[in-house]
């Protein structure tokens, strides 16, 4: 049986130009280094952000329209001082009720694609085996 064993990374769609913008939020903002793309993809334009298991890729859309439901959760250590932190720098921060063991905000990258930021309250339980 074949199985699935994590996300490799996640892509979002940005506009055509965008990259400095992707660079300045991504890796200034919530600090995930920018990493070039392989060669047969970098005319594709577009960014890639990676740190360990962290892997965000922007791919340019001809036709872009953010993601404005669908999105992202990255877990963070401290939700409150970045959603301060993304706040000072003009981003568009929505503060949510907290999940049963996250404190939550989203955010918008500079393209309004929504990213849900969460900081767990209690240590993170490992899940194994098959759903009920």
């Amino acid at each position: 049986m074949v199985r699935l064993l994590a996300i490799d990374h996640v892509q979002l769609a940005m506009p055509a130009g965008g990259e400095h913008r992707a660079c300045a939020f991504y890796s200034g903002l919530l600090g995930i280094p920018e990493r070039p793309k392989p060669a047969n993809l970098a005319g594709r334009g577009g960014c890639w952000f990676e740190a360990g298991a962290l892997k965000v890729h922007l791919g340019v859309e001809v036709d872009f329209r953010p993601a404005l439901k669908a999105h992202p959760a990255f877990l963070v250590d401290d939700v409150a001082s970045l959603a301060k932190k993304l706040k000072a720098a003009g981003c568009r921060v929505v503060e949510d009720e907290p999940l049963e063991e996250y404190e939550r905000v989203y955010v918008y990258d500079p393209f309004g694609n929504r990213i849900e930021l969460i900081q767990p309250l209690v240590p993170l339980r490992k899940t194994v085996g098959p759903c009920p």
